[in-house]
């Protein structure tokens, strides 16, 4: 599938984005180890989230969907069954890491797998930590892609200094944590997102923090919760974007997820001069939510440098968007981890935006924009990647032709309904 896209009038009006992807995975998760049900609104309903779904399922959780609402009969920390097949975490790197944590825990044998594009994303930065801790788990490429075979069980405590920022190797750890014989101390390099030591603190975990040292300690049990899941600021930044670059527009995204965590993409763009204002804050869940104004302006070049990048990691695809329409030069920094994602994001973004006739230069950990003169149109791919696929839509705003997108169905990992709600944002 290809999605055409060409220049428009201003953004106007009101986006919901979808739910919150990293809270409704753990809202699944967590809720199937607690005792009692979980209830869960606003879950997001797109492929990732339902590769965790399935995942739980083959461990003989039952999830029942009520439309409005998602129950999880919860089976306890130690009720989860011998999956009779193989675990299928399908592009979903966040269903893979965490359960690679968890099932260390479980005292059985479990295999996990994916897609094409997950079988080829570094899984030993998890894997290693968790053999530390005495689990057993075997690995291709010398114990660096998956599939995995996960033999669980008799965990030791241990303290462990990640070596790179990852709240997905972070969580899973964590959850091994609540399995070992005394719990794990882990300290990050950076801050990453939080939503995993949210959630387990208001579900009853002993669960601590002191600066960079997280720990956590068993528990007898966790308790279910009732979450309302908010919207994802992963996919508003994409509007956050477009509403800035399209002269004249002005956008409403209610009920976004505002976790300073994840927030990073408002920082940076404010600090490019967006008009960004966050209104009606207030916190469910645990989780801070308010709602996003976005307003048209005149931006200017940036640099981000290491410390910000985990709090927008996701969102430089559509950044390195906004700094080729800024004027000046902007760089990227400290952002390796960009080149294991679903794909290889730094070579995807350079590659795509020199097509499109920017001049951007790639390095080893990020890139740097000559910004100013936009777009010239033309095809580029999305490599599979939806965040690749949706940085190009939001390109097509602004371009002096039409940009076609490759593969633009990849949209559906996070977003199903994208194409549409561009569309209308800019056809009112």
């Amino acid at each position: 599938m290809q999605t055409v896209i060409s220049a428009r009038g201003p953004l106007k009006g009101t986006v919901r984005v979808p739910s919150d992807k990293s809270i409704s995975h753990r809202s699944v998760i967590f809720g199937a180890l607690a005792e009692g049900r979980t209830r869960v609104e606003n879950l997001l309903r797109a492929d990732d989230v339902h590769s965790s779904m399935d995942c739980m399922r083959g461990m003989g959780v039952q999830i029942e969907d009520r439309g409005e609402v998602i129950e999880i009969k919860g089976r306890g920390l130690f009720g989860l069954q011998e999956p009779v097949d193989v675990l299928n975490c399908g592009n979903s790197g966040t269903t893979i890491r965490l359960l690679s944590g968890l099932l260390a825990g479980q005292g059985f044998l479990s295999i996990l797998t994916g897609d094409g594009s997950l079988r080829r994303r570094p899984m030993a930065r998890v894997i290693n930590p968790l053999r530390l801790m005495g689990a057993g788990i075997d690995a291709r490429g010398d114990g660096n892609y998956a599939p995995l075979v996960v033999r669980g069980g008799g965990l030791k405590s241990i303290e462990y200094t990640m070596p790179v920022a990852s709240a997905q190797v972070k969580s899973a750890l964590l959850l091994a944590g609540l399995y070992s014989e005394g719990g794990i101390d882990v300290i990050e390099p950076k801050a990453t997102r939080d939503h995993t030591e949210r959630m387990l603190r208001a579900m009853g975990a002993g669960l601590s923090q002191d600066g960079e040292r997280i720990r956590i300690r068993p528990v007898e049990k966790l308790q279910p919760m009732e979450i309302t899941v908010p919207g994802d600021i992963s996919s508003a930044a994409f509007f956050l974007v477009a509403a800035s670059l399209v002269p004249g527009s002005e956008v409403l995204l209610p009920g976004v997820g505002v976790n300073p965590t994840r927030a990073g993409i408002v920082t940076a763009l404010r600090g490019m001069g967006a008009d960004i204002q966050v209104l009606n804050q207030k916190e469910e869940g645990g989780e801070p939510v308010g709602d996003l104004l976005v307003t048209s302006a005149p931006l200017r070049g940036i640099t981000l440098e290491a410390d910000i990048i985990p709090s927008l990691i996701d969102e430089l695809p559509v950044l390195a968007v906004a700094m080729a329409v800024a004027e000046g030069e902007s760089r990227v920094k400290g952002a390796a981890e960009l080149r294991v994602k679903e794909t290889d994001r730094i070579k995807a973004v350079c590659a795509n935006l020199a097509a499109l006739g920017v001049d951007i230069t790639e390095t080893p950990d990020g890139f740097i924009i000559r910004g100013g003169r936009g777009f010239a149109g033309g095809t580029v791919e999305s490599f599979g990647d939806h965040r690749i696929a949706m940085a190009m839509g939001v390109a097509g705003l602004t371009c002096r032709r039409e940009i076609i997108v490759r593969e633009s169905e990849a949209v559906s990992v996070s977003y199903p309904g994208f194409w549409k709600d561009l569309d209308s944002a800019a056809s009112v």
